[in-house]
């Protein structure tokens, strides 16, 4: 135990153990915290762009939803004054023409299966 050293009430044993003294040559530390900064900026540069993107989708999307409300706004105001706006009567009459189109291909379709 002639090797052993007590130290604050431990025994430090000799060797490559513990932290060693800061010999950590200065300039190599500086040139890590400046890359660090460089990439911490580079990453915060990056996550604005992606969020000021993001809002401006966000924007547009809000847009397009108020002018289809203007749309639906005005259509009922023509309707509660017993006018049929033309792009209604067009959704009527498509939809009309789909559903008489597809019930008569299902009659058909149902024969063909009840005869076969």
């Amino acid at each position: 135990m002639d090797d052993n050293k007590m130290v604050a009430g431990k025994v430090k044993k000799p060797g490559k153990r513990g932290r060693k003294p800061a010999k950590i040559d200065l300039k190599a530390k500086l040139e890590r915290s400046r890359q660090s900064a460089r990439e911490c900026r580079a990453r915060k540069k990056l996550r604005y762009q992606y969020l000021e993107e993001l809002v401006s989708s966000k924007e547009r999307a809000i847009c397009a939803l108020r002018e289809e409300l203007e749309m639906y706004k005005q259509w009922c105001s023509a309707m509660d004054q017993g006018k049929i706006p033309s792009e209604i009567k067009a959704l009527l009459t498509g939809d009309e023409q789909k559903t008489s189109q597809s019930g008569s291909s299902t009659k058909t379709s149902k024969k063909n299966s009840i005869s076969n």
